[in-house]
């Protein structure tokens, strides 16, 4: 003998959370999971900077003041900087549908010095002191110019010895 059950009736969810709603669009627009991570974790940065006020509550002036802070108080790079402002502009013009204007924060200094390269001698001792998976991928970021990623998702059949070729799936740009 079966028993009836009531039907659950349907209740509309709430509406998705800030970082939900972000996550979502970073998706649908095919960003990349690292991307969207970085995004994610400076919008969270930003909010906590303000007190946890909404940020469809702020605008220019306080996106302004959180730049500031990065360059003035926590001395992050430029490029760093850029990322955070990337990625508050995405949230006000992709999902929050807002225009900041201009954004006219004190900017982190591009560092002056150039970068530290290794000498040939130097890598093949470097590389002469690892072994086994982690000398191979060493050597192939070394001989390549591959991305970190993009050596970590390489799979046997991407590797083409007669043709001397590497075939990078998802690769950046």
């Amino acid at each position: 003998m079966s028993r009836l059950v009531p039907r659950k009736s349907y209740q509309p969810s709430s509406p998705p959370k800030l970082l939900d709603r972000v996550k979502e669009t970073l998706r649908r627009k095919h960003y990349s999971y690292r991307t969207e991570q970085a995004y994610v974790n400076w919008i969270k940065r930003y909010i906590f900077f303000h007190n946890l006020r909404h940020p469809a509550e702020m605008g220019a002036p306080e996106v302004e003041a959180f730049l500031t802070h990065l360059a003035v108080n926590e001395n992050v790079a430029s490029s760093t900087q850029n990322q955070a402002l990337s990625a508050l502009l995405f949230l006000y013009r992709e999902v929050l549908r807002q225009d900041l204007g201009p954004i006219d924060a004190l900017r982190a200094k591009k560092p002056k010095r150039l970068p530290t390269v290794l000498t040939k001698n130097e890598v093949h001792r470097l590389l002469n002191h690892l072994s086994g998976t982690y000398r191979l991928m060493a050597q192939l970021l070394y001989g390549s110019g591959l991305r970190l990623m993009e050596c970590l998702r390489l799979r046997v059949k991407d590797l083409d010895f007669t043709r001397r070729t590497i075939t990078v799936r998802d690769g950046k740009g």
